[in-house]
């Protein structure tokens, strides 16, 4: 069969038919699992607004969303290495459990363009007997060595609190009471979360921490002298 004997799909760009197929699967998927199910499509390349597409509606997000915080760390830690990750716990914003997988997809020069992410609310299952405890079943397959949990958000501001919350916790005080110290701590865990990498993320935590950005970039300076002191 010629290669023109499809017009339509020969003047679409490599990326616009990828998002095509993808879009395609999600909705088979749904339309076969209807209940409590979810499959969300993301562009990497906007991460303020990266749901390409999303079909069910397990975790309440609309086309146009962010990328979550999950999907941030991942591609800031791991990078060329990047791993999918597979039946892992999440929990939505009103308490509900979920099941997950989401799954980089790459394009013919093996660039990580967009993600496919499965959402499965398996709360009744839960509350259910044991009997349905196959289809309950978790891995918290994204560190082996610390769980993960995912947090789904409306906008890429409530995905930089969520980062910031995380990093807060890790330090065990609230920015206001922490010393310097502490402070440069919380702005290196920060840092390796790659909320730094977001568009407008030193502005915003500077406006968490109650200080101007140019304090930020002033901890940042601190916290890489540290860490390469402590190299040598």
């Amino acid at each position: 069969m010629s290669g023109t004997a499809f017009p339509f799909y020969s003047s679409m760009t490599e990326k616009d038919l990828l998002f095509k197929t993808l879009t395609q699967i999600a909705d088979a998927l749904v339309k076969t699992f209807p209940r409590s199910f979810e499959v969300v499509i993301h562009d990497l390349s906007n991460p303020q607004a990266s749901i390409k597409h999303i079909a069910g509606d397990v975790t309440r997000r609309k086309p146009g969303g962010p990328v979550t915080d999950l999907v941030v760390k991942a591609l800031h830690q791991e990078k060329h290495q990047i791993q999918d990750r597979s039946n892992y716990k999440t929990t939505t914003r009103d308490g509900r459990t979920l099941k997950s997988t989401t799954s980089f997809i790459r394009d013919s020069q093996g660039e990580v363009v967009a993600a496919f992410c499965l959402n499965f609310d398996m709360t009744d299952y839960l509350n259910a007997s044991h009997a349905l405890e196959m289809f309950t079943t978790t891995a918290n397959a994204f560190n082996s060595s610390e769980a993960k949990v995912e947090t789904f958000t409306t906008s890429i501001t409530e995905t930089i609190e969520v980062l910031f919350q995380q990093a807060v916790a890790k330090i065990g005080k609230e920015s206001a009471s922490m010393c310097m110290e502490e402070r440069i701590d919380l702005v290196r865990e920060l840092e390796s979360s790659g909320v730094f990498q977001i568009k407008g993320g030193v502005e915003q935590i500077a406006m968490l921490m109650g200080v101007t950005k140019y304090t930020i970039y002033n901890y940042l300076k601190k916290s890489r002298l540290q860490q390469d002191f402590n190299r040598l």
